[in-house]
């Protein structure tokens, strides 16, 4: 391995223990646009005051900016100012002064996606977390909370809806065929909530009265072809207003409401103050062209964005090393919402999925940080599943330990105490603390310290004696930059089962694991105990049992908390899967009897039992193995697939005909209902039955909605039939001209389980309709792939070959995406040592490359270091 600091001068790192308060406020900021796609001039006049006792000058941040004038309190300016680096620096002699510059931007040449920049015909912004010092010079930092004036004039024809935070207060004519509009936001708020859009758009219009009785005008701004696609994201917003009145007591702040979705995205969406951006793939949806995944996606991220503006706007973060405050406490109220809008069930075990996915690698890898963070070189590479995922867990728990009732007081609290400031996550705990009257001293811990936490849970029982013995134990793995943890606070809700009866004994019960070790004992244990942990995944660790594998089908048909019951499946399927790997054979009849017994419960509903019968990720196999083998991974999940598949074929062929629907409908069972028959579906072609290509294309062919086709494009693009290509081509020619279905088609066939995969892949890199400029097309093909374990690790390194050069490319254009595409080849540690070779290798050239920037350079140096 090179030496990093001998070969690359390292960027600055930013600590969080460095930070002070800023040396200028901005009360009060008007900008004036003069907007063009090739040259667009930005005025910008601020009114600074000194923030304290200092003789600092001012300092505004700048990425690429020229001043063309400057002018303090009306006059030019000749030689008080300068620049350093990209900062326009200013000499000011008093306390209070009016600041103008003005600049000149190219929107349709910003590949980066951050600041001002075009899409499609329109000009849009994306600030968050350091793009409007790309617009215009500011300070650039989340504490400088102003009010923003914004004016925008522009060519009437080519541009005709004008834009921007918070409410209209003018518009008019110019002549020459251009006009102007003006908007007002009278909230404070720091720079990275700015957000101007101008185009040519229509608007799906509503409104909704608030609790108090005002009228808010609501607005979802897309081009017209795609106004058909939008009733669905109005729902969810006007669901997620009603949501946030009732279960937090929030209410909407201004006269409208705007949202407005664009192609070109690096996120999913943006909370700017009124004016929220979104990814077009979160707004549009109709049964044709969007799966059931995606209208709950467009759903959940409607809200999330919503929701926003208190747990994030109203009160905003310190500085970005505190991004869980608004974004974990976010996610976890997005992740409520949902869960209040269909099964709760089914919800909790799609975001544990995804956190066991995304976070536990992470935490588990080379890039392993806490939620807050202590340093960072480039603050893009720290919107991660930890920061998110992992922070709306500790906002979970703190609801689990606290109970709703006081949680709500605490969230009050949060609010009254802060709203129209920056505050940070320690403000957020001692709100709770104040509120509960609890002490959360070691609950802090959370915030500071990395990696996931594994608790062994040992259960006997005395029968003579009619007790039982649980014995807890923590440990917190070693992480960078953090050798030593200590103990969790863990909250686990936990149950015992009668073996024989199969009731509960005396509850269920939470408890606390706040030291390394635990005991609890149970009395009036009459039959031997099992143990239900976690429940409803009550703390986002990792837990080993001493649970037999009849334990674990005795509770995936018996335990009355449905997380728990889905679990027990997992792990008894986990526990299977792993015993073929490291012996190369094991009793599948277990699972084979428990996946039947689901199956044939009627008191389960279709969407529980989709879920709980599908077999772990190969990836998340992988995880639970202290040596990743992708080869025998696959085999062995493939084997227990195919015998699952013939052993239940009769169950799998009633499953799939008796959730047949007439017509498309979007409801709980419905949704339910096609999950499942998918599912039936791909263990029908699992079991090899000849007649299981032709089910599928018939599936394919005579669809009334994208789920039902999509799940049967997905069981084709695995297979070798004739009918795969047929289908594929098909799918190709009907939405060809549809962008975000297109993706589909690409990540259907870069998921594809088939030996040729990686061949398929290179050829899609190729295709005319694939483009690294746009986020969503990279994530659908390179994206995807690299999370297909068994193709990307394809022992050859054509895999890590592709990605490394992926990243390379997209560096030049869009540094922030390209970041995001490493992390996969940073997981070299965890795999033989041909692979990591291989693996390191390609990290090794991306970090020699010439002019790298520090998004990619962080996240490559950390994943060799």
């Amino acid at each position: 391995m090179p030496d990093i600091s001998s070969t690359v001068a390292p960027p600055p790192v930013i600590h969080r223990e460095d930070y002070r308060p800023p040396e200028w406020l901005v009360p009060d900021i008007a900008l004036d646009f003069a907007l063009d796609p090739a040259a667009t001039r930005v005025r910008a006049r601020l009114e600074v005051q000194r923030n304290g006792e200092h003789a600092h000058p001012l300092r505004l941040d700048g990425d690429g900016l020229v001043p063309l004038s400057v002018l303090v309190d009306g006059a030019p300016l000749a030689d008080s100012w300068r620049l350093d680096g990209g900062a326009l620096l200013i000499d000011l002699p008093g306390d209070t002064h009016i600041v103008e510059t003005e600049v000149e931007i190219a929107p349709e040449a910003n590949s980066q996606l951050m600041g001002l920049y075009a899409s499609g015909g329109l000009l849009c912004t994306q600030c968050e977390a350091e793009g409007f010092r790309r617009i215009t010079f500011f300070p650039d930092r989340p504490d400088v909370l102003s009010r923003y004036t914004v004016r925008m004039e522009a060519d009437r024809t080519r541009y005709p809806i004008l834009l921007a935070n918070g409410d209209p207060v003018g518009a008019g004519e110019l002549g020459d065929g251009r006009h102007w509009a003006e908007w007002r936001d009278p909230f404070l708020k720091p720079c990275y909530l700015f957000a101007l859009v101008a185009g040519d758009l229509v608007a799906n219009r509503a409104n909704f009265t608030t609790r108090s009785g005002r009228e808010v005008d609501l607005a979802i701004w897309v081009r017209e072809a795609d106004l058909p696609k939008t009733d669905h994201a109005m729902a969810a917003l006007k669901a997620s207003m009603a949501w946030d009145e009732h279960v937090y007591g929030r209410e909407y702040d201004l006269a409208m409401f705007n949202i407005v979705a664009v192609s070109d995205f690096n996120f999913g969406a943006m909370e700017n103050k009124g004016l929220n951006i979104f990814n077009s793939r979160y707004i549009l949806a109709d049964p044709e062209t969007a799966t059931d995944a995606d209208f709950d996606a467009v759903a959940g991220v409607v809200a999330h964005e919503y929701f926003h503006n208190w747990s994030g706007n109203r009160v905003t973060c310190r500085d970005w090393f505190q991004l869980s405050l608004k974004e974990g406490f976010t996610v976890f109220r997005d992740q409520c919402f949902s869960a209040d809008q269909g099964s709760a069930a089914v919800k909790r075990i799609e975001d544990v999925r995804c956190l066991r996915a995304a976070q536990f690698p992470e935490d588990a890898g080379p890039l392993a940080h806490p939620i807050r963070p202590e340093s960072y070189i480039e603050i893009s590479n720290f919107y991660t599943a930890t920061v998110y995922n992992k922070g709306a867990e500790v906002i979970r728990m703190l609801r689990t330990m606290l109970g709703a009732e006081r949680f709500r007081q605490g969230s009050d609290l949060y609010f009254e105490r802060h709203d129209g400031t920056a505050a940070t996550c320690e403000d957020f705990v001692r709100a709770m603390e104040d509120a509960s009257g609890e002490d959360l001293t070691d609950f802090r811990r959370w915030y500071s310290q990395a990696g996931t936490p594994r608790v062994k849970a040992s259960l006997s029982h005395d029968a003579p004696g009619g007790r039982a013995r649980l014995e807890l134990e923590q440990t917190v793995p070693a992480t960078p930059g953090q050798p030593e943890k200590l103990a969790m606070p863990i909250p686990l809700r936990i149950a015992l089962f009668g073996e024989r009866s199969g009731e509960i004994f005396g509850g269920e019960q939470l408890v606390l694991l706040d030291d390394e070790k635990h005991e609890i004992l149970f009395e009036g244990i009459s039959e031997r105990p099992i143990l239900s942990i976690n429940r409803g995944f009550s703390a986002p660790v990792i837990v080993e049992t001493n649970r037999t594998a009849d334990d674990l089908a005795f509770l995936s048909a018996h335990d009355d908390d449905p997380f728990a019951r889905y679990e027990a499946m997992q792990q008894l399927m986990l526990d299977t899967l792993v015993a073929r790997i490291a012996h190369g054979s094991a009793d599948h009849a277990p699972v084979i009897q428990a996946v039947r017994d689901t199956l044939a419960d009627p008191a389960l509903d279709a969407a529980f039992v989709a879920e709980a019968v599908l077999l772990p990720s190969e990836s998340f196999i992988g995880d639970q193995m202290p040596l990743v083998d992708p080869d025998a991974i696959h085999r062995a999940r493939e084997a227990l697939r195919t015998d699952l598949g013939r052993s239940l074929l009769t169950d799998w062929r009633e499953a799939y005909a008796a959730n047949a629907a007439n017509r498309y409908e979007y409801s709980p069972t419905a949704k339910g209902a096609r999950r499942l028959r998918t599912v039936s579906l791909g263990y029908i072609a699992a079991s090899g039955a000849a007649d299981a290509p032709a089910l599928a294309f018939d599936q394919f062919g005579q669809a009334d909605n994208m789920t039902d086709r999509q799940g049967a494009l997905g069981v084709l693009a695995n297979s070798m039939s004739p009918e795969r290509e047929k289908a594929l081509a098909a799918f190709y020619e009907r939405y060809r001209g549809d962008a975000l279905v297109l993706d589909k088609w690409f990540t259907t066939q870069a998921l594809s389980t088939r030996d040729d995969t990686v061949e398929q892949v290179e050829r899609l890199a190729a295709h005319p309709d694939f483009t690294i400029a746009n986020p969503n097309r990279l994530r659908s093909l390179v994206g995807a792939f690299a999370a297909n374990q068994r193709a990307f690790h394809d022992l050859a390194g054509r895999g890590y070959r592709f990605l490394a050069d992926m990243v390379l490319r997209v560096d030049r254009l869009n540094p922030q995406t390209a970041a995001k595409l490493v992390p996969p080849l940073g997981r070299w540690r965890r795999f033989d040592a041909t692979r990591a070779a291989r693996m390191r290798a390609e990290l090794e050239r991306v970090l020699a490359a010439p002019d790298l920037s520090r998004d990619v350079f962080e996240q490559v140096s950390k994943s060799l270091a």
